[in-house]
């Protein structure tokens, strides 16, 4: 369907052959993603039509074939100036029944027909093409308080999937692109309450105590689809919204609260594996964003039970974790955004509560038995975490050790008896550590304790590489003293060569136990010798 037959049909005003037309339309082009740049002109007055038309009295069937071709086009950023303007979202919203901020209207509970329901999705469906395309969009509807009206629609459709999803949507663009909209609605509405809330009721949430939630049952139904597509609009709207701290009075108590409800997610299954990891990890990221310190609401359930070596604590969602942690581990890519939040979600659960860390230590880095093989190599969640200390990416080369270290209570010996020196000099470099010692953290005093397979072979072990090797045939065993003397000169010759053209450069440490270049060490070595000369 040509678009000029549409706008000629448009300015005709025959609702039927305009409903005709632009049913046709959207049919072919419900998978078009790229336009004609020849006819941005056409598309913005097409555009500009359709408005006029909706903000007229037209039928739900009018209204939604237009509301469904204007979507379509608004994938276009080009052709998005009529739509972009203080009017033009002022239909659409008043098309999504949006109370208005402006005079505080609300909107018609939750009585809405099937007609008027789908109408209400296409219009917030358009409204999420514009936000996300246009910068005016997303300024114009800042200034509407576009986001308030969204948590008033939420908390009186939220029975209604559609609307409920694709407001929840809405609201995530608006505050995942406008950081002066996250503080309006942190400071003036208790924005992070209502999602909360939300979630509550799609997940079921059962609370038997403060912040614990009933486990679900174990014959219990995967999370529907349209009850977890919500769900994970919900989160992602509030990983926005706590990207700061809390501004509410009960800051903390929402907080474990929130995290209550996480717990609850991450022993929740979906119908699919991949929405179950899906779910998992947007959990994640939202862990990721609250205090560590409120992290033992994971593990302190009462009324469930935990495990006597843990203080009684129940490690049934750190293990949960731990297997995400190593489902993204093994799919090999995309590490900077998929592995870091876990990481660092369980470094700081760990660094922070002394029973996760004891847990999850036991399953990473359990008592080492033999030393044959470099720690590197194999495939226990050990041997893949050491892997990843040596990464291109710096972000995941510094979250595995660093989770290391902290598994390690931050003891360099403990680390390099784990990973070896080859593998975690980088981070010791990094953090000062390079001659040995510990971090900043306190940690509990109970020592490691070693295996008596390992103590017998420990004095074997070759500390660069962290395992036993095999001994190696003396390649100057045969030479004579003139040989090895002609491979030393040989040698001396070659890393001259390649200090000089910058290909190496020479290091050495420093007081602080940091690296620095051969030249400036020596000159602190020296002036700190003559300084310490008397007559």
């Amino acid at each position: 369907m040509d678009l000029k037959e549409i706008l000629s049909r448009l300015e005709i005003g025959n609702e039927v052959e305009i409903v005709k037309v632009l049913l046709q339309y959207n049919q072919e082009n419900s998978q078009t993603f790229t336009f004609d740049k020849n006819e941005e002109n056409l598309q913005i007055k097409v555009c500009r039509s359709l408005l006029t038309a909706l903000g007229t009295q037209e039928g739900p069937c009018c209204q939604r074939a237009s509301l469904e071709t204007l979507r379509i086009l608004s994938r276009d950023k080009r052709a998005l100036d009529p739509v972009a303007t203080r009017e033009g979202l002022l239909v659409l919203a008043g098309l999504a029944q949006l109370p208005s901020a402006q005079d505080g209207a609300d909107p018609a509970g939750d009585t809405l027909t099937p007609e008027q329901e789908s109408v209400v999705v296409e219009a917030l469906k358009c409204l999420c093409n514009v936000v996300y395309n246009s910068p005016a969009a997303q300024q114009v509807c800042a200034d509407l308080k576009l986001a308030h009206s969204l948590c008033t629609h939420l908390r009186s459709r939220c029975g209604r999937h559609a609307v409920g999803l694709f407001s929840l949507r809405l609201l995530f663009l608006l505050t995942a692109l406008r950081p002066d909209v996250r503080a309006c609605l942190q400071s003036q509405l208790p924005a992070v309450r209502l999602l909360r809330e939300v979630l509550e009721r799609t997940l079921q949430v059962r609370w038997v105590g403060p912040y614990e939630a009933g486990a679900p049952e174990p014959e219990a139904t995967p999370l529907p689809t349209e009850d977890n597509e919500r769900a994970m609009e919900a989160l992602k709207a509030m990983f926005n919204l706590t990207l700061t701290d809390p501004a509410e009075e009960d800051g903390q108590h929402q907080v474990r609260l929130i995290i209550g409800v996480m717990r609850h997610l991450l022993l929740l299954r979906t119908e699919t594996e991949e929405k179950t990891e899906e779910a998992h990890s947007h959990a994640v990221n939202l862990l990721s964003n609250l205090p560590a310190g409120c992290l033992d609401v994971l593990i302190d359930v009462p009324v469930q039970g935990g495990q006597e070596q843990y203080g009684g604590n129940n490690m049934t969602a750190v293990q949960v974790l731990l297997d995400f942690l190593e489902k993204r581990i093994d799919k090999g890519s995309n590490y900077k955004e998929g592995l870091t939040p876990v990481l660092s979600l369980l470094t700081e659960g760990s660094r922070r509560h002394r029973h996760i860390r004891r847990f999850i230590k036991a399953q990473v880095l359990p008592p080492l038995k033999e030393a044959k093989v470099r720690p590197e190599i194999g495939t226990t969640i050990r041997n893949k975490l050491v892997r990843l200390m040596t990464h291109v990416d710096m972000g995941v080369k510094q979250g595995a050790a660093e989770f290391l270290f902290v598994l390690c209570k931050e003891s360099v010996d403990n680390l390099l008896k784990y990973t070896g020196y080859g593998n975690a000099a980088g981070h010791l470099v990094a953090k000062g550590l390079l001659a040995g010692g510990r971090g900043e953290t306190k940690y509990s005093d109970d020592e490691d304790s070693d295996t008596e397979e390992y103590k017998s072979v420990k004095p074997l072990i070759n500390p660069i590489t962290g395992h036993v090797e095999e001994p190696m045939p003396n390649p100057m065993e045969e030479m004579t003293e003139e040989q090895k003397e002609y491979e030393a000169q040989k040698m001396v010759i070659m890393l001259d060569e390649l200090i000089r053209k910058g290909v190496i450069q020479p290091m050495g440490v420093r007081k602080d136990c940091t690296v620095a270049p051969l030249e400036e060490t020596l000159r602190q070595h020296t002036h700190e010798s003559s300084g310490s000369d008397t007559d």
